[in-house]
């Protein structure tokens, strides 16, 4: 089930085939894709379809373009991706021009709650590297809590991947007593 979301400063809808272009330009930018393949340009024809990071195409029912209030610029996109009926997981992939303002923050709590109240979850988790400061705040900064840590030998180890991938969840208990 997908539904536009308000924020204060945003409008999260379904993604739509047209948002492809802005998707590509996420992840031509090596910073935006610095802890998810090492910052280098997804090249979608050679890709793994199987790779460990969403590259959404604007067909995805679990994805949500975000966009800002008043003028409409492409902010970026948020997903809540279902793992069972009781289980989601929180993504999100900004422009870096609209990191540092609170934005990952606004959409991941509006998906979160949205997960919660109207999808049914139980849990809802995501993950990041250890080394990405700036996503554990955020997940942090919305009330979810670190979980475990995960140390994975990767065939082409990424800088910062030595130190683990960090998991962290949010219970719809929890999230109603916060």
């Amino acid at each position: 089930m997908t539904a536009v979301l308000q924020t204060i400063r945003m409008t999260l809808r379904p993604c739509c085939p047209g948002d492809s272009a802005d998707f590509i330009a996420l992840e031509r930018d090596p910073e935006v894709m610095r802890f998810l393949n090492g910052g280098h340009a997804v090249d979608r024809e050679a890709a793994d379809p199987h790779a460990t990071f969403l590259m959404p195409r604007g067909s995805e029912p679990h994805v949500w373009t975000a966009s800002r209030k008043g003028n409409g610029a492409f902010v970026g996109w948020f997903c809540l991706w279902p793992e069972s009926g009781t289980l989601a997981e929180l993504g999100y992939r900004l422009r870096r021009t609209d990191w540092g303002q609170g934005l990952a923050s606004e959409g991941s709590r509006a998906l979160v709650d949205f997960g919660f109240g109207h999808c049914g979850y139980d849990r809802i988790v995501a993950t990041t590297m250890a080394v990405n400061h700036a996503s554990r705040r955020v997940m942090e900064k919305i009330g979810m809590k670190h979980t475990h840590t995960d140390h994975v030998d990767l065939p082409q180890p990424i800088p910062g991947s030595e130190e683990g991938e960090v998991w962290y969840e949010a219970t719809r208990s929890d999230w109603k007593g916060r």
